[in-house]
């Protein structure tokens, strides 16, 4: 693809594993046939992008972010164990070839991508400007969570950030909208894939 510095963006998958999804440890409603709606739009799309990166939750040992008794807002139930099958890649994405990988959470709970590091050792945000990249597209799951925090510590950085949300997938609704509304009032553009 041929582009203009200036028009450098990167898509961004958060967290797209088995465990958030509809029989993991942790799922997410409508995470499976979002999933494939994100599978479909880089099969006819992910040539316009400069980078494509996905995130992975990577737990070995993250203390109170796991618990046996969690209230799901600081503490969870074990999900993304690294190495186990529920943090790998999904397998709708399975042949999508990654420019950056990033793994967060390693020895905490860490929501935004931009906690994480690649296998190595940079961060997303070296990542991204070491490529020249201005603007990012973000997906994924959880709207609430991961997304929300992924999207706002880019925008923080002074990145442009758009959110799709047909391509994303929340915890719950009433979350998800007050997610949505932080995200706008943060100069995120929040759209559906379509618009683009």
């Amino acid at each position: 693809m041929t582009e203009d510095l200036q028009d450098r963006r990167a898509f961004v998958v958060v967290d797209p594993q088995p465990d958030f999804f509809e029989g993991g440890a942790l799922p997410v409603t409508g995470a499976t046939r979002t999933v494939e709606r994100i599978a479909q739009y880089l099969l006819a799309h992910g040539d316009d992008y400069s980078m494509k990166i996905v995130t992975q939750d990577w737990h070995l040992d993250p203390g109170d972010h796991w618990s046996n008794d969690p209230n799901f807002v600081t503490s969870w139930p074990v999900h993304c164990a690294a190495g186990t099958s529920g943090a790998q890649i999904h397998s709708s994405l399975a042949n999508q070839s990654w420019d950056v990988v990033i793994r967060k959470g390693l020895h905490e709970g860490a929501y935004s991508g931009f906690d994480g590091v690649s296998e190595q050792g940079s961060t997303l945000a070296d990542e991204l400007t070491n490529a020249g990249v201005r603007s990012l597209v973000v997906v994924g799951f959880a709207t609430d969570h991961c997304v929300r925090a992924t999207a706002l510590d880019a925008r923080n950085l002074g990145f442009e950030v758009t959110v799709m949300l047909d391509l994303c997938a929340g915890v719950a609704p009433e979350t998800t909208q007050a997610a949505i509304s932080e995200m706008t009032d943060a100069g995120i553009t929040t759209v559906s894939s379509e618009a683009l």
